[in-house]
Parts: structure tokens; C-alpha cells; sequence
């Protein structure tokens, strides 16, 4: 039997390794045999080869060359592992799922901590070809993904992934569920996007800009915060006070600005 992989702190790496957690998140996606099933950087398997006894099949995102050889191998008997070897933030997820004659992908993941942010945008640009997202995060992350309008950790991240998506916080995992233990506590989170009708129908250009530029000093008024992109009146016409800071305002309130003539 080959030696546990050495995790690579270059690449973010901590090893999910107790049983019960790993139990939880595989209830939690609770597989079946006709998903097609995304997990985004495998590592040692300990997700992977419980979903794939279940669904039978199932698509690896691996950046680390050295941990792919014995994923493949211990895969043989169990399902259909395909890997691929690639940065997360380059792959595709509309043209995977086109090309697997599906009409949406079910991603799971232990994100790296470093990258968790840009990793969640990519996710929600393709949105529409996915069914539901459940990742493992540090805690922090998923507190700032469910904040509610006030809340002293409500800011952009809140903002942009509830207007693509539903964020149902599901338990939290500690420290020692990990191989190297990770000095922060991780949650386990449900994202699920958005039905085409309820989604926003402003330019999403325009949108991430206003949400950008408002959260960039909190302290700010919306006056003063988005003096480059709109003026006050321009403000008003959304129906939303000048005077406000952007921590008061809900999901809906940023759509009306980016929809406001400027």
C-alpha cells in the first residue's frame, strides 16, 4: 500500500480524513445512480470513491499531478473515475456538461481556503448547467455566504452568490477531521441556483461593479461610495437612500441600482 500523500501547502491542501463527517457530506449530496457528479480537487479520495460506490461514476478536477496515479488506481473496481487535470478556475463547467449530453452537473469539493472566493464566482458564472453545489469551506467563508442585510459580516460575497443561489449553511466540521488540521474550523454548505424566473436581470458587469465599489469602505454612504459609477439622484431612482451604508441594504436593493439609468 502506497504512503498517505504529503499535503502541499503551495496548493492548500488539508486531507479530510474522519469517517463521520465524510458520511454527513455524502448524505448530504445523497448520490444517485443518474447524476453526473463534479468533485473539485479529490485529493486522497476520501469524498470521492463513497460517491462514486454510489453513483457509480464520477468527474475529478486534480491540479496535483502526484496524487492522480493512485486515485486511478484505487478507483478500479469501485466506478468509472474520469480525471481531470486542470486549474478549477479554467474549466469549463457549461461546455462539460454540453459535452456529457446532461443538461446540469452536480459539483461537490474540499476547497482550498485560498482560493474559495474566486472558486464560488466561477461556479455561479455557469450556474444555469448546474443543479447544486455542496463544499466544504472554511467556517468564516460560509458566515459571510449566509449574512443577512446587517450583519457586521454581510458583504459582497453575501450579496452575489444569493442572487444566483439559495446558501443553506448544513454543520460544521472541526480542525481534526483533517490531515494536517487547518487552524480554522470549516462548515459544509448547499448551494442551490437559482430557477431561471427568480434569477436577476440586470447587467452582471454592471451589478459586480456597484456591489464592488459599495462594500470597498464600508464606512462610506452609497453617496459617496458609488460617486464614480452613479450620482445621487441616479440612487434615489432605485428607490434606495444616497445616505445608507451598503451593509443595510438587501440582495434586491443592489440589482435596483445596477438597473437605475446612470
Amino acid at each position: 500500500m502506497n504512503a498517505p500523500a504529503r499535503p502541499k501547502k503551495s496548493f492548500g491542501q488539508h486531507f479530510l480524513h474522519e469517517r463521520r463527517y465524510i458520511e454527513r457530506i455524502v448524505a448530504a449530496i445523497s448520490p444517485r445512480p443518474d447524476d453526473f457528479l463534479v468533485e473539485i480537487g479529490p485529493g486522497e479520495g476520501a469524498l470521492t470513491f463513497p460517491l462514486l460506490t454510489v453513483a457509480g461514476k464520477l468527474t475529478a478536477i486534480e491540479l496535483d499531478t502526484d496524487l492522480i496515479p493512485d486515485l486511478q488506481a484505487k478507483a478500479v473496481g469501485i466506478g468509472e473515475l474520469s480525471i481531470v487535470h486542470a486549474d478549477v478556475l479554467k474549466v469549463d463547467f457549461t461546455a462539460m456538461a454540453h459535452r456529457a449530453g446532461v443538461t446540469r452537473l452536480r459539483i461537490a469539493g474540499n476547497l482550498p481556503y485560498y482560493i474559495s472566493s474566486p472558486i464560488l464566482f466561477h461556479c455561479v458564472e455557469h450556474s444555469a448547467a448546474i443543479t447544486d453545489m455542496h463544499f466544504m469551506l472554511q467556517k468564516e467563508v460560509v458566515d459571510r455566504m449566509a449574512a443577512e442585510p446587517g450583519s457586521k459580516v454581510y458583504g459582497r460575497l453575501s450579496v452575489m452568490l444569493q442572487l444566483a443561489c439559495r446558501v443553506e449553511p448544513l454543520f460544521d466540521v472541526p480542525p481534526g477531521a483533517f490531515r494536517p488540521p487547518p487552524k480554522v474550523d470549516s462548515s459544509v454548505v448547499r448551494l442551490v441556483p437559482l430557477p431561471a424566473g427568480a434569477r436577476h436581470d440586470a447587467d452582471p458587469a454592471r451589478l459586480y461593479a456597484i456591489v464592488k465599489a459599495a462594500f470597498a469602505q464600508r464606512r462610506k454612504t452609497l453617496g459617496n461610495a458609488l460617486r464614480q459609477l452613479m450620482d445621487a439622484d441616479a440612487i434615489r431612482a432605485a428607490d434606495v437612500d444616497p445616505k445608507a451604508r451598503a451593509e443595510t441594504l438587501a440582495p434586491g436593493d443592489f440589482v435596483r441600482l445596477a438597473k437605475a439609468p446612470c
